[in-house]
């Protein structure tokens, strides 16, 4: 994300395409594989470039799988990728409903401009994590976000 930022300001440098900071880094946030994300920040800050970066970026997003392996195989050893995480403690159900609720207070005072996306995150964190609302979370997981992604994907 940071070296496409970087790369985009540097073009601007010496000339041979003129970004700003905005523009430079709604299209680095095509790095970061999500779709939604990028098409959101692209609207805030460069939504003069939200067609060419949600199609970057949902291009990205479908050759991932095929860029990544390649790249792990390159950077890690087989030792590396042999090991195994085991989770350190478990996690309460207090935490896991806790953690969405004041993420998003923190997030609403200090960021408010990135308050409704982290919101949307928070919000199907806790839908999932509260066990009240067990099919709509599943529906949400499964089948509307897929319908979502291709009206998303069509009014762009």
């Amino acid at each position: 994300i940071f070296a496409t930022v970087l790369g985009a300001l540097t073009l601007n440098y010496f000339g041979l395409i003129a970004f700003t900071l905005p523009q430079a880094a709604a299209i680095g946030i095509i790095g970061g594989a999500d779709g939604p994300t990028a098409i959101y920040l692209s609207g805030k800050l460069a939504p003069e470039l939200l067609g060419a970066i949600a199609v970057a970026a949902y291009s990205y997003m479908a050759l991932v799988p095929l860029i990544q392996p390649p790249i792990m195989k390159a950077l890690t050893t087989e030792t590396e990728r042999k090991i195994r995480m085991v989770q350190l403690r478990t996690v309460s159900k207090r935490e896991k409903i806790l953690f969405p609720v004041v993420l998003l207070l923190l997030v609403a005072l200090l960021l408010p401009d990135a308050a409704p996306l982290l919101g949307m995150f928070c919000f199907g964190n806790l839908m999932r994590e509260s066990g009240v609302v067990e099919r709509l979370s599943d529906t949400v997981q499964n089948g509307l976000i897929n319908i979502v992604t291709i009206f998303l994907g069509l009014s762009v």
